[in-house]
């Protein structure tokens, strides 16, 4: 299954940073991001949460959390939040349900080695918990930015 623009966010519920839990239900008549990235702590997943990070405001005042999403444990994770004075959750989907539900857990290719992992992807899911916007194979440069005019764009700004 792959989730996609005017379709309901699939439910989910998992632990997240500072010992918070996030859940769809959390966030009924709330509108927030989703986003997923591969691996904590990697080039490409600071350089996305930071981008994110240096957001939070922008994104709050429209009334908008952030949450993050990787198949990592949650000790790595806190690390990386830790680190990178990360405060939005950083949720732990380390058995990729709920990546499988919205359809990122995906077949890779590297050095001609198939696997799977992760697919870098966002989704902007409205008060009604409808996915707005869905991004796919996302490229961290300017991506954060392109989410907040996807929100203007939505009214919700």
């Amino acid at each position: 299954m792959s989730v996609a623009d005017g379709d309901a966010a699939p439910d989910f519920s998992m632990p997240a940073t500072g010992g918070r839990t996030v859940s769809l239900s959390d966030y009924k008549g709330k509108p927030f991001i989703l986003y997923f990235y591969p691996k904590a702590d990697t080039p490409g997943c600071t350089k996305e949460a930071c981008a994110f990070q240096e957001s939070l405001p922008n994104f709050s005042s429209a009334g908008l959390d952030v949450i993050g999403v990787s198949p990592d444990k949650m000790k790595p994770i806190e690390k990386f939040a830790e680190k990178f004075r990360l405060t939005f959750p950083l949720a732990s989907d380390e058995g990729h349900a709920v990546a499988d539900k919205f359809g990122v857990w995906v077949e890779k290719s590297m050095y001609g080695r198939k696997y799977m992992g992760m697919d870098r992807s966002t989704f902007l899911i409205g008060a009604d918990g409808k996915v707005i916007k869905a991004w796919r194979k996302v490229s961290v440069t300017n991506h954060a930015e392109d989410v907040m005019k996807a929100v203007k764009a939505a009214g919700l700004a």
